[in-house]
């Protein structure tokens, strides 16, 4: 801690902290509303762990993207489609 931190603060800090983990395929994923986005950069904007932790997540979903560009073929898309649309029903 340092000297001009209280420990209100740093309970705040920690709390946001753990709402970008929380919250951060939100974020990348542009699920968020635009106050909740701005919250969010401003955060890591000041905070280095989570700025990391945040450039990981964008690797990984940028490369999950890009290995996973192979369609499925129409007949199982078909068939999957099916199996939601009878689950629907039967709930």
């Amino acid at each position: 801690m340092s000297e001009n931190e209280t420990h209100e603060e740093i309970d705040l800090n920690k709390a946001e902290c753990q709402s970008v983990a929380a919250h951060i395929y939100e974020y990348l994923d542009s699920e968020m509303t635009e106050d909740d986005a701005l919250r969010m950069r401003r955060h890591v904007a000041e905070c280095s762990p989570c700025l990391a932790e945040m450039s990981i997540e964008e690797m990984i979903k940028r490369v999950l993207k890009r290995s996973c560009a192979e369609k499925a073929p129409e007949h199982l898309r078909v068939a999957i489609h099916a199996q939601f649309t009878s689950i629907r029903f039967i709930e």
